[in-house]
């Protein structure tokens, strides 16, 4: 099999951008050269070292652990113009001047080895004019990559091609982008803004300009066009102020410069709002100046006044009316908002028809087909649907009359009219873009399959836009068992796949049973078994709300009962006769995670959250959890020359004392929830494939359980010791007398009681402390306050 094989990446520019593509490149593992100009002063590799620095302080942070940022390998442009020469990927991801972009690729040309592909990370600039100085040898092996800000986060990379471009060079690039940097990747057009910048900043151009036609706050803006619309929770000003003022306003002078009124009808609507020019007059420039449409006064968010040029209070709510009305199904939902009497129900239904008519116009010449659009839409801009998705599901022809008439009414943006293809044919008839045999192609009048490359045969369930009948992963296969709580089903026949189907896939009783007839059905005819859902969420632990009645009618003893049999379900799976295999993606918080512990493996996606967060509602683990830390201490410890068991047990401890969660996988594994030999996945598609074959690998290779066998703990003397530490947080006042409470009852736990140093104890042994410290808890007032507060409110309470 011929592949592309990356075995060293080159990052030119060390700019935000840059370094942040640098990082995700060190977070799934890829070697990475950061380059840079040569410092003015001090070391020449100044620059770079500044922005490795920078790395460690970015939040959301874009390294998985920030260790990481020493794998870096940091050069500049004067001394280490060699080292090109052995990277088989170069990135170009310096600032948004084409004169400098073509300066540096006369630079790099004579180091880029005959193999290797160049692609230029641009928001926009034109990449055919950007090859044009490329000797004749590179230009078929030059495209364009554009990354959407933060990388690690986002999931879209655009790629775009020049007539020059060989085709199977776009394919390679596709094949690592998606497989080992995890991301979706849409092929653009190439013309200005390419997709997803071309139809979101003219989506934020025009609702800018809305909010200045109807008079609302940026506050109230943002609270209408955040979740309540299905997109990014931030909305629109907010997200602004993430992205960078100067940022947006490079990407609107590229539509600017680029277009006119006969490339784009829109044209007059990209004008540079008068607010965006005022703040960046002020120096304002959003979240890296710490000031925007929004800054933060102490714990006040205080929104920008245009008439004033000052901040004043914010935090205003759109009318409840408007939140109802955006819960009905698309297609009363959008005949409501345009009816509407009231400002804030028009502008939402202004903002919509003005999407649908920018995407119809210009879908034939920015994009391949209209999925393309809606994929930028989703995965660039964090839309729950794109424009073509809304519009179809809300009634194809009916939507597209109600926008003709707007536009005829002269309400639009601009006179241009609904291309032809939206009222009669083929679009017509099948009632929208997209259908089970593709999406639309206005340019060739087809609908467009997805295209069929091998890297894609590793996703089972891609995402897939609505009307494209995709298989589901919720009836595909063959299902061997389902209730309410889990399914229980099979795609090859070998592998068992546990699905939880609960709210945030809770554990409670008919989870549990789930799980062990999974485990039966799995020994009995299978290879194995993979606990795996389609979703952002794992587990987020034990039903708390299936807890509470059996706890008022029968006391702390009814809970002990109920966790007793969780707690055998944990060993059932970890003592199974055929390998199970947790396919972790999102949250597995609780008992989720310790669901996670109990695997013989675990298979995890890049942007996993895992911990151990009991604390939050005053109980401990109670699922096997602190007798997973104690085992594994030991297990550590047995490995290393040293006979002190506490310092291997110390981390663990703190872990789930502190209820640390993972910030990624990485972070995870260095929390001691995941192992050396578990796989971290970057494609969050790609994880139920991964899964069933590590579980077939492992059963092939004539897997056993591990032998149930005693091991040590740390006794009094490690409990005295961690003790000691809880007094002087306690006497700090960084934890609460009860927080306290709550460490020692862990630390007894983890410490095997009240027994030697060194004593031998099996997991039973230490999961019958795990029940007695949560009946303790449980029955403590201050315990039930913080469940109702999190039941209630979603949030911790501090007592």
């Amino acid at each position: 099999m011929s592949r592309f094989n990356v075995r060293k990446v080159a990052v030119l520019g060390a700019g935000v951008m840059g370094a942040q593509i640098a990082a995700h490149l060190v977070n799934c593992k890829v070697p990475v050269i950061l380059f840079d100009l040569p410092a003015k002063e001090g070391p020449k590799n100044g620059i770079v070292t500044r922005a490795v620095e920078g790395l460690k302080k970015l939040k959301p942070s874009p390294l998985g652990v920030v260790e990481d940022a020493a794998l870096i390998q940091q050069a500049n442009y004067e001394e280490h113009m060699g080292l090109l020469k052995d990277c088989d990927l170069i990135i170009e991801a310096i600032a948004e001047r084409m004169d400098w972009k073509l300066d540096l690729y006369q630079k790099i040309a004579p180091f880029v080895a005959p193999h290797a592909i160049v692609a230029s990370n641009t928001s926009g600039l034109s990449i055919t004019k950007l090859s044009e100085v490329l000797p004749e040898a590179l230009k078929p092996r030059f495209c364009g990559i554009h990354f959407f800000n933060p990388p690690r986060y986002m999931l879209l990379v655009e790629l775009i091609d020049t007539p020059t471009t060989e085709a199977h060079i776009l394919d390679q690039l596709e094949a690592f982008v998606t497989s080992n940097l995890g991301k979706g990747v849409v092929r653009a057009k190439d013309t200005p803004n390419f997709i997803a910048n071309r139809v979101g900043v003219a989506g934020m151009l025009a609702t800018m300009k809305e909010v200045e036609n109807f008079g609302l706050s940026y506050d109230v803006v943002d609270d209408l066009t955040g979740k309540k619309l299905g997109r990014a929770s931030s909305g629109t000003f907010r997200t602004a102020d993430v992205v960078g003022l100067d940022t947006m306003a490079h990407v609107i002078k590229t539509l600017q410069d680029t277009l006119n009124l006969e490339t784009d009808p829109f044209y007059g609507s990209f004008a540079t709002p008068e607010v965006l020019k005022t703040l960046l007059d002020m120096g304002h420039m959003g979240q890296k100046t710490k000031a925007g449409f929004f800054k933060k006064a102490g714990r006040d968010i205080l929104r920008f006044d245009l008439a004033s040029k000052s901040y004043v209070p914010g935090g205003d709510k759109a009318d409840e009316v408007y939140t109802r009305m955006l819960k009905k199904p698309a297609g009363e939902r959008l005949q409501l908002l345009r009816n509407a009497e009231g400002a804030q129900g028009r502008f939402l239904w202004a903002i919509l028809r003005n999407a649908f008519h920018y995407a119809a116009v210009h879908l034939g010449t920015i994009a391949d087909n209209a999925r393309d659009v809606d994929f930028c839409m989703r995965w660039g801009f964090g839309m729950k649907q794109g424009p073509f998705e809304l519009w179809q599901e809300a009634g194809w022809l009916t939507v597209a009359n109600m926008v003709k008439e707007d536009i005829d009414a002269g309400k639009a943006l601009c006179n241009a009219p609904l291309p032809a293809w939206v009222f009669s044919g083929p679009v017509a008839d099948a009632g929208g873009v997209h259908t089970p045999q593709g999406s639309w192609n206005p340019s060739t009048g087809q609908f467009v399959p997805v295209r069929q490359l091998p890297v894609y045969a590793r996703q089972h369930f891609p995402e897939s836009v609505l009307g494209s009948a995709a298989p589901s992963a919720a009836t595909a296969g063959t299902t061997l068992f389902e209730d309410e709580a889990i399914r229980l089903w099979t795609l090859d026949d070998e592998v068992v796949i546990a699905s939880i189907k609960t709210k945030m896939h809770a554990i409670g009783p008919a989870v549990i049973e789930g799980l062990l007839q999974a485990v039966a059905l799995a020994e009995d005819k299978y290879k194995g078994m993979v606990i795996w859902s389609n979703d952002e969420v794992f587990s987020a632990g034990a039903d708390l709300q299936a807890m509470l009645p059996a706890f008022m009618m029968g006391g702390v003893k009814a809970i002990s009962e109920a966790e007793l049999e969780m707690q055998q379900a944990m060993l059932r799976l970890r003592y199974a006769g055929v390998p199970v295999v947790s396919a972790v993606r999102g949250l597995a918080l609780g008992g989720g995670c310790e669901l996670v512990s109990y695997t013989a493996r675990r298979v995890v996606a890049m942007e996993s959250y895992i911990g151990l967060v009991e604390v939050g509602v005053g109980l401990v683990p109670g699922g096997g959890g602190l007798a997973y830390i104690a085992r594994r201490a030991a297990e550590n410890a047995a490995l290393s020359t040293g006979k002190d068991l506490l310092p291997f047990l110390t981390d663990g401890f703190t872990a789930a004392a502190m209820a640390k969660v993972g910030t990624s996988a990485l972070e995870s594994r260095k929390l001691g929830y995941l192992q050396r030999s578990d796989v971290i996945v970057p494609h969050k598609d790609e994880l139920l494939f991964v899964a069933l074959n590590e579980a077939r690998a492992m059963f092939d290779s004539g897997y056993r359980a591990p032998l149930k066998r005693q091991f040590p703990v740390a006794g009094r003397s490690g409990l005295a010791t961690i003790q000691g530490s809880l007094v002087n947080m306690r006497d700090g006042g960084f934890i609460s007398a009860y927080d306290y409470f709550i460490g020692c009852q862990i630390a007894w736990v983890v410490c095997g009681g009240d027994v030697d140093a060194g004593s031998l104890v099996d997991e039973d042994y230490l999961m019958t402390l795990e029940r007695q410290a949560f009946g303790t808890l449980l029955g403590n007032p201050k315990t039930q306050e913080r469940i109702m507060g999190m039941m209630q409110n979603g949030k911790p309470v501090r007592n």
